[in-house]
């Protein structure tokens, strides 16, 4: 990842914090470096959540459903449940957290309580324990690290990350990812552009 070249992207798209941010970002990859597996996810799940303000596409960007890059999200300061998911699972792949352990699910969440039967799509970040049968879940509207079991409010559609798509329970993909998922093919443009590189 060149840092130097994300920041200056982050800027371009009117990052007002961006030494702060940048600061503390840097520090979390540091801290990566020494720290357990879980405390780099509760670490950037933390780091995002704190420096990112939950807003609709229609108010940030003027479109219904944009996927923005990490560097577009730190930029405005302000995303949606994709954006959060997205940012946290770049963040966590450039802290050394193997891609196969992180795949951003679709899922349709409860509004308005557990006995609630109205839901709306949300996105979250799953991360998969080698030999775990459940992940763990990184979410933009709850702050702390929970197993998905304790997430009963949440309900799988599909996951997927750059090496496959997968359905509900399927130990198999069904596919590729960037093709059949057109905004987050453009994810990966922007990327590259931004100064990160995957794989």
């Amino acid at each position: 990842m060149n840092l130097d070249k994300f920041w200056q992207s982050v800027a371009s798209f009117g990052g007002k914090n961006s030494a702060d941010n940048r600061k503390q970002l840097d520090k979390v990859l540091a801290d990566a470096k020494q720290a357990q597996r879980l405390q780099v996810i509760k670490s950037v799940n933390a780091y995002v959540n704190s420096v990112v303000t939950y807003e609709v596409d229609d108010v940030v960007w003027k479109e219904s459903d944009y996927w923005a890059s990490p560097a577009e999200l730190l930029g405005r300061g302000q995303g949606d449940c994709e954006d959060y998911a997205i940012a946290k699972y770049i963040l966590l792949m450039k802290s050394g957290v193997p891609e196969e352990n992180l795949r951003l699910i679709y899922v349709k969440a409860k509004i308005g309580g557990r006995r609630s039967s109205v839901t709306q799509a949300h996105m979250v970040l799953g991360y998969f324990h080698p030999g775990a049968s459940q992940p763990l879940i990184l979410d933009s509207l709850v702050d702390e690290v929970l197993p998905a079991r304790d997430r009963t409010d949440l309900t799988p559609v599909f996951s997927f990350n750059s090496q496959g798509l997968w359905g509900p329970g399927n130990q198999k993909a069904s596919g590729s990812s960037t093709a059949k998922l057109s905004r987050w093919r453009n994810v990966f443009r922007k990327l590259e552009l931004e100064g990160i590189t995957l794989g």
